[in-house]
């Protein structure tokens, strides 16, 4: 009789035996990455876990295959799950497992860029701010401490994959690896340390043994087997550093992240069109979209700083999983195109025929394969009648068409017939009740955490465990009687990001940062008495630098100051050099004011609303509208805060921040894209609807909390649903 033992043993062989004959082989040459043998011409998009929820996944990774995808790519966000040393969070969102099971179980394949540094516009370029607390540490270059902590991460990573069997060499969808990220683009900065630093990288890749190329993107000396490939808008005339190695686009930007007090960015789905064509007509046989679905920024998770917390992105998918057309459309058209020539593409030759005055054929030709031929209309403002084996072809400027038997035009990027969508918002009629609550400020009448001598640098001291810290001093004016006078001006250098001023607790004014110089002064004028005077600072930070030679080391808060009082005579005392008591972060962070379970012990007032105060948590309770149609808060008349649904934090909110007049207007496809071309919404707020998922969400009663930090009208708030309607055919 067989044991219960022999029994598990045989099935955990059976079990090897079939993955095992389930594997792929991935390697690659100089022409595409090669999948069991076969050269494939691969399409991918960026879909990031952490920007949507679990429920929204399967949709999101359907749509994509639909619209043409091969495969999936995302990023690992080390300080989401690591947010503490040694301490992990693989939950809800952040199971990026299941989010690749999902790719797989869609019959996709799967990018997945390890990193650990993703830039991404993500939070501190997704590191753990612990990182930067430690002595010695120096990040993204030749420094042990620093290698040892992206070694152990890396690696957890490596084996989570691994023990799921989710690498193709195991039987999995994961085809590619990507160690660092863009870190060509500013590694002349770090020197010969630099240079050894990537070197350790592609050595560290290799020891992992994970059975399937490895890449570093915006790396001209990425070293061998490493894969060097490019990000931008156009990448066609990007060659690789070897001839051994496929021509592949990483980032194609389908549009572009967008700043508090910025318009929407978009970017032409013809342009877009055009950049690919041109790009498999070059001979490129690996392509990603950057991004596919861009999502939402939850909780404190957007960098920059000032990145807003949409990332819509202006992608295929919006923000809230709806197709957008006719950019969804009309990608997946020029797909199915690019497939029907797959073969010749990897396989073919190219022979390119210049017509002059911007007109070129490029023809893909191989034995028994039929050929592929792209007609390449360059000039920018000229349509033509472009004569070809004796057909004519009627092919607009700036556009490619695709033929892929070189006879009959499937495709032309400039031709869209895809139907055009309009995303609109519909009130729900959920009525809001609201509650409130100041936040207790803390003076220094009140124990601080700690005190220094010193002004001290935000992002070191606090750890980014919140945006805010108060900075708390007193000054007895009896000794500087000389400079007293009944109204004197506290002047304070800061390196941001906002700042809001209390003395003797009233508050005196609040100043946040504009046109990306985050260091800035305040200045107010303000009353203080004879004898001891209470100063209070509360700083607040929105985001951290994630992109840059150093951006780690990049400042904020009250760095040094110096902080003045200004008196009679212009005469200045100055408060630098004082003893200064600091505490990390909100009283109602600490009471957790936004957490369901906390509301019991809390006491809230009702009637006469606070309007346009700052420093005040509302509270409100919900019901969910029936249906699948996303919902959004419309926070219009709002300040700037954050909000949380049932203790998920939604994320920051500045409705307040309004755009530019300027830089909005019709926008070109045919002159070449940059990030400030095609903007809308100008002069209007640069976010004033905010995701509000499902997920986060209950059949029954659901709790809204806002903290709002300037001060806002809290009656026009309202719930909204989303939803996409077609417009033209």
């Amino acid at each position: 009789m067989v044991t219960t033992t022999s029994t598990l043993l045989l099935l955990l062989i059976v079990c090897f035996l079939i993955s095992s004959s389930l594997a792929a082989n991935v390697t690659y040459d100089g022409r595409a990455i090669i999948i069991n043998g076969e050269r494939r011409v691969l399409i991918s998009g960026s879909i990031h876990y952490p920007r949507s929820t679990p429920d929204m996944w399967p949709g999101l990774i359907q749509k994509a295959k639909e619209g043409g995808l091969d495969a999936i790519e995302t990023y690992i966000f080390w300080n989401a799950h690591e947010p503490t040393k040694r301490e992990y969070n693989f939950n809800g969102n952040l199971d990026f497992i299941k989010f690749i099971k999902i790719v797989e179980d869609a019959g996709l394949f799967a990018i997945l860029r390890i990193g650990p540094y993703v830039c991404a516009e993500w939070n501190y370029g997704g590191f753990p701010v612990w990182l930067h607390q430690i002595p010695g540490v120096e990040m993204r270059t030749d420094n042990e401490i620093f290698k040892a902590e992206m070694q152990n991460f890396t690696t957890l990573i490596v084996n989570m994959v691994k023990n799921e069997r989710l690498f193709a060499s195991q039987g999995g969808p994961i085809i590619i690896a990507q160690i660092e990220n863009e870190y060509g683009n500013i590694m002349d900065k770090y020197g010969s340390a630099g240079k050894r630093y990537i070197q350790w990288c592609a050595n560290l890749a290799e020891t992992l043994n994970i059975g399937v190329p490895w890449i570093m993107c915006q790396q001209a000396d990425a070293p061998p087997p490493m894969i060097n490939t490019c990000n931008g808008f156009y990448c066609d005339k990007f060659t690789p550093n070897r001839p051994t190695s496929p021509k592949m686009w990483t980032e194609n930007w389908t549009g572009w992240f967008q700043d508090w007090g910025q318009s929407k960015p978009h970017r032409p789905v013809e342009d877009i069109a055009y950049a690919v064509a041109n790009f498999f007509a070059s001979g490129g046989t690996f392509q990603n979209y950057y991004m596919y679905h861009g999502g939402t920024n939850f909780g404190r998770t957007l960098g920059g700083p000032y990145i807003v917390t949409s990332y819509d992105y202006d992608a295929p998918l919006d923000e809230y999983g709806n197709i957008r057309q006719p950019k969804w459309g009309h990608l997946e058209q020029l797909h199915n195109a690019i497939k029907a020539m797959e073969k010749v593409l990897v396989y073919g030759v190219a022979n390119t025929t210049n017509l002059g005055a911007g007109l070129t054929v490029t023809k893909y030709i191989a034995n028994g394969i039929s050929d592929g031929c792209f007609l390449i209309n360059a000039n920018q403002s000229t349509d033509t009648n472009l004569t070809y084996n004796g057909k004519i072809y009627f092919v607009p400027s700036k556009s490619i068409s695709v033929l892929p038997n070189c006879e009959k035009e499937v495709y032309n990027t400039a031709k869209v017939n895809a139907p055009t969508t309009l995303i609109v918002t519909k009130p729900t009629e959920s009525i809001f009740k609201w509650q409130w609550r100041p936040e207790i400020l803390t003076t220094i009448h009140e124990k601080g955490s700690f005190s220094n001598n010193s002004l001290l640098e935000q992002i070191l001291t606090t750890g980014d465990t919140s945006d805010f810290l108060w900075y708390m001093t007193r000054i007895d004016l009896n000794k500087f009687r000389q400079y007293w006078s009944k109204k004197m001006k506290l002047h304070v250098n800061t390196k941001g990001h906002i700042i809001h001023a209390f003395v003797n607790k009233h508050f005196i004014g609040s100043q946040y940062a504009v046109n990306g110089a985050y260091e800035f002064v305040f200045e107010q004028t303000t009353k203080l008495r004879k004898g001891h005077n209470y100063i209070a600072l509360l700083s607040s930070t929105n985001g951290l630098a994630n992109y840059g030679a150093y951006f780690d080391l990049q400042r904020a808060g009250i760095d040094g100051g110096p902080v003045n009082l200004i008196g009679y005579g212009n005469a200045t005392i100055n408060l630098t050099s004082n003893t200064w008591t600091y505490k990390i972060g909100l009283n109602g962070e600490d009471e957790k004011l936004y957490l369901p379970s906390q509301q019991h012990s809390i006491k809230w007032f009702s009637g006469h609303l606070p309007i346009n105060r700052p420093l005040i948590w509302y509270k409100t309770i919900f019901e969910v509208p029936e249906g699948k149609d996303a919902l959004v808060l419309d926070l219009q008349g709002m300040g700037k805060g954050y909000a949380w649904v049932n203790g998920h934090s939604i994320g920051r909110y500045w409705p307040s921040f309004i755009a530019d007049d300027e830089g909005c207007g019709p926008c070109d496809y045919k002159h070449e894209y940059d990030s400030n071309r095609c903007r809308t919404d100008c002069g209007k707020p640069s976010q004033r609807w905010y995701h509000v998922p499902r997920y986060f969400t209950t059949k029954g009663p659901n709790t809204l909390i806002l903290f709002e930090e300037f001060g806002g009208d809290i009656s026009k708030i309202s719930l909204q649903k989303v939803s996409s309607v077609a417009t033209t055919f």
